[in-house]
């Protein structure tokens, strides 16, 4: 029994979930507690159902209560137990329309461009980890689209850190969640490493920036509980 999992709540009824992975600095999942159904954005590695299992214990959900499975972006360790979770109950998994047919595994998903300061991070090669199953997308988002839970959230097409990368906008809660375009790392705010497309990513996170959301949760770091939109004006890019 997984019984030490860090659970964050960010606002009401959304939380912040560390997956616990040595190759991925400070990975995270997030859950949506709705009134009926329970939303979860990204899935960790292949081997990470048991702690979103733990974490729906811990928030007095069930597996079953899944209903919405978003998926930031295609890479491993962001949807890797992703068809795991679909297998829990009847849910409709969400993806970016460009990285769908990669989570699907129709084809593999281009590799970043590296700088050399992200050779010497060590990213898992191709060919190194073992591929995550392959996942149904019941919902190709497009750019404007709105999701059914937390009163409205926003799909943003947020591409560079992949092609069909998408954000979450929470309207109504002031939250950005924004998969791996941005990424937290000792107390800063910084462009995520491992883009298909650096300037594209810049330009992302400055659509980002013009919104007025006050708190932002990353695919990997510590969340921005103030000031989201101002920390994310500001983004640097010690990696570039």
């Amino acid at each position: 029994m997984i019984s030490d999992v860090d659970i964050q709540p960010l606002v009401a009824d959304l939380f912040r979930v560390r997956i616990p992975a040595a190759m991925a600095h400070a990975l995270n999942c997030y859950l949506w507690l709705g009134p009926d159904g329970v939303t979860v954005v990204d899935t960790g590695w292949a081997d990470s159902a048991p702690v979103i299992t733990r974490a729906l214990e811990l928030v007095g959900r069930r597996t079953s209560d899944v209903e919405r499975i978003v998926l930031s972006h295609f890479h491993d360790d962001h949807v890797g137990s992703a068809a795991t979770v679909a297998q829990w109950s009847p849910s409709t998994v969400v993806a970016g329309r460009a990285d769908t047919p990669f989570i699907r595994d129709a084809e593999p998903g281009p590799w970043p461009t590296l700088t050399a300061a992200e050779q010497a991070l060590n990213p898992p090669m191709p060919g190194t980890v073992a591929p995550p199953p392959p996942c149904r997308v019941d919902h190709e988002a497009a750019d404007g689209d709105v999701l059914d839970f937390a009163g409205g959230a926003v799909v943003l097409h947020v591409g560079g850190h992949t092609p069909g990368s998408i954000a979450l906008h929470l309207l109504r809660l002031g939250v950005l969640l924004t998969g791996d375009l941005v990424a937290e790392s000792r107390g800063n705010v910084i462009v995520g490493p491992f883009n298909t497309d650096r300037d594209q990513s810049r330009r992302s996170i400055g659509r980002l920036a013009s919104t007025d959301a006050r708190i932002a949760g990353f695919g990997h770091g510590e969340a921005v509980t103030i000031d989201a939109a101002q920390r994310l004006a500001h983004c640097t890019d010690p990696l570039a």
